[in-house]
């Protein structure tokens, strides 16, 4: 009995050590996406080379390479990092609400006013979105399904969900990149969601009173400070 005892005593040192080197790794790539995210949010990010990565992040090439692949594995879990709560609140919020075109005009403002809240927030989504899916696959996905269900509803006349997926986030990145550069003054939100809802297919009256509409209170997602 002592035997089996001793036995399973190297089992569990071994399971001790696997469990942290796994804290120890996982430690080490939120530095590097942190270091990252720093990077990014300059107006300068698009530029960020591995190096200056690893440097701010204090840690070796090597071991920058021991995390990720390369630059655009890294610009992807920053993306993530960046934008996975702030999505989740918003398609929690905007799917309490009847209307495609609402969701659509809402989701765009919430992107909006979190630039003007959050400017390096911001800058990370031009620079991370100049090499790669417009704000991170996640929105990506969720901006042409809501085109898809305007279109079934036949609220949307675009003649396919992909033009009006890349008018909605191709439009809302320049709007960014515009406020980040310019002060438009408070209405520009509203005017640019007037802009793509037209683009959309809906009459200049109807986008009017839809971007017009109060924002619903963000609800929660983990991790997030929300503003209402």
């Amino acid at each position: 009995m002592a035997l089996g005892k001793d036995m399973t005593k190297p089992v569990t040192d071994h399971e001790r050590r696997l469990e942290v080197g796994r804290i120890r790794r996982a430690k080490t790539r939120a530095k590097i996406v942190a270091a990252a995210f720093d990077m990014f949010g300059d107006e300068s990010g698009l530029y960020a080379r591995i190096e200056e990565i690893a440097k701010r992040a204090e840690i070796t090439r090597a071991t920058f390479y021991d995390h990720f692949t390369g630059m655009p594995e890294l610009r992807e879990a920053v993306t993530y990092e960046v934008t996975h709560d702030f999505l989740t609140a918003v398609t929690r919020t905007v799917s309490l609400l009847s209307d495609p075109r609402e969701k659509a005009a809402a989701a765009i403002r919430f992107y909006l006013d979190k630039v003007r809240e959050d400017a390096r927030w911001g800058w990370s989504m031009i620079n991370l979105s100049a090499n790669g899916v417009i704000f991170g696959a996640e929105t990506f996905r969720q901006a042409e399904l809501t085109v898809v269900e305007g279109l079934q509803a036949g609220l949307l006349t675009v003649p396919c969900s992909a033009i009006g997926r890349d008018s909605i986030l191709g439009t809302t990145i320049a709007a960014i990149s515009s406020m980040l550069r310019e002060d438009h003054g408070p209405e520009y939100p509203m005017q640019i969601v007037q802009s793509i809802l037209m683009s959309l297919g809906v009459n200049r009256p109807d986008a009017i009173e839809i971007s017009s509409r109060p924002l619903p209170t963000l609800v929660p997602a983990r991790g997030i400070e929300l503003q209402s």
